[in-house]
Order: structure tokens, then C-alpha cells, then sequence
């Protein structure tokens, strides 16, 4: 788990910390689904090349418009998993430079393995504020949670504690602090079984070092057998 990829904010009081953290899945209509993923493809497409609020470019990214993500509420996949349902879900956001990274794979793997729908949840607003997950910020050395996430969070953590990563942040001085919760990161693809999780990827590889270099056909292939594992480690469904 790359926590290093994490931001840091400064902040007056210390350091303000924010991460960027075919199945059985049926759409509601193949017109509401096809929306949906249009909403995403521009949603990338539209940040293509413009700068950040630290001044960092954006990746370029071309989304196929038949592409397998479709958006949903964070409430939604709860239900989801408690109504024992089977799935893939990706927790993400438009302006992660790692999901920018790994859409473009992720959308042929899932062509070449039969997935149609991923599921989507972003993680934060239109300008990067938090709407989802826990915050947390380091002062006079100590841990402190700023604000809690949504209860939807919550039961996120709970649902699929066994395949999340426990939640540590390590300080400009290299020192780690351990949250004491699991942590969902972006990106975060997650398999569902039957509303339990089976398995997790990020889609990205060790081979990449910054969020915004060239992706190379190495960091490519290695992006392509990480999703192919993942698509391929649940049976699908009939």
C-alpha cells in the first residue's frame, strides 16, 4: 500500500493529512448505466492538462465512452454488500494523479476480462476536500483525528476490513504513526463475493515512482497483469 503517495497540507497547528485512501452487478438500465459512464469519461477528460491547485498538470487521460464505470453513493455500496450482493467497486477521484495513472488500464483489462460494471465512489468535492473518509492531522508529535467520515465510512471499513490495509502516516522526519483503523486509499479497485470482499488492488505499479511520469510499456504491462489478477480472482457469474 503506497501511503507514501498520500499529500501532506500544511497547516498552522502541524500537518494536515488527506489521502488521495462480467459480474453479478446488474445496472439499473442500460440507458441509466451508459449515462453514468459518460458523467465519468468527462468528469477525467475535463481536468486533461489543467493545472491542479499547486500548479501540477494533470494527466491527460482518453476514457472510452463504452467504458465499465458507473457512479454511485458510498450508502449505496453498503447496501450492496449487505444485501449480499456481488461486485466490483473502485474508490477514486477525478483528481488522484495515481487513479489518472491507472483508469486507461483499468478500462481495457475490464474489457478483455468480461467486466462491464465497476462501481465508482469519489472520495472528495470538486476542490479535494474530504466528503467520505476520516481526517486526521499530526501536531506537537501526536496523532488526531480533525473529523469523522460519513457513516457510510464507517460500515465501509467494516464490510471489508479483510482485504484493507492498516492506516499509518509517516512525518517529513520518516517517523510512521499508526491511525488504529483500516483505510480505504485511491485508488482502491475492491472484488465482492456474495457482499464479501475477496480480493483489492490499487492498479499500480512499483515501477512508478511520481504520479505524473511517463507510463512506460513496462509500468503498463505491470499495471495489466495487476487487474488481470484481480478480474480474474473471483468466478464469474452466469
Amino acid at each position: 500500500m503506497k501511503q507514501k503517495r498520500l499529500p501532506l497540507i500544511l497547516t498552522v497547528c502541524g500537518i494536515l493529512l488527506s489521502g488521495c485512501s462480467s459480474t453479478a452487478v446488474q445496472p439499473a438500465s442500460t440507458a441509466s448505466a451508459s449515462a453514468a459512464s459518460i458523467s465519468v469519461k468527462q468528469e477525467y477528460e475535463a481536468l486533461n492538462g489543467q493545472a491542479n491547485a499547486s500548479g501540477k498538470e494533470h494527466r491527460t487521460v482518453n476514457i472510452p465512452e463504452d467504458n465499465p464505470f458507473v457512479r454511485i453513493s458510498p450508502e449505496e455500496i453498503v447496501q450492496k454488500a449487505e444485501a449480499k450482493e456481488s461486485f466490483y467497486v473502485v474508490y477514486s477521484d477525478p483528481l488522484c494523479p495515481w487513479c489518472r495513472s491507472v483508469i486507461e488500464q483499468a478500462c481495457r483489462s475490464a474489457d478483455e476480462n468480461h467486466v462491464d460494471t465497476i462501481y465508482m465512489v469519489d472520495i472528495w468535492d470538486e476542490e479535494g476536500n474530504e466528503i467520505f473518509r476520516d481526517k486526521y492531522q499530526l501536531k506537537d508529535g501526536r496523532m488526531e483525528k480533525v473529523s469523522d467520515g460519513t457513516e457510510a465510512y464507517q460500515n465501509t471499513l467494516q464490510l471489508f476490513d479483510n482485504v484493507l490495509s492498516d492506516y499509518t502516516l509517516t512525518d517529513d522526519n520518516g517517523t510512521k504513526y499508526n491511525v488504529g483503523e483500516k483505510r480505504i486509499f485511491a485508488p482502491n479497485f475492491i472484488s465482492v463475493k456474495e457482499g464479501k470482499a475477496t480480493a483489492l488492488t490499487e492498479g499500480i505499479s512499483d515501477l512508478q515512482k511520481d504520479a505524473r511520469e511517463t507510463l512506460t510499456d513496462e509500468i503498463l504491462a505491470d499495471e495489466a497483469k495487476q487487474f488481470d489478477a484481480f478480474f480474474t480472482a473471483q468466478p464469474k457469474s452466469k
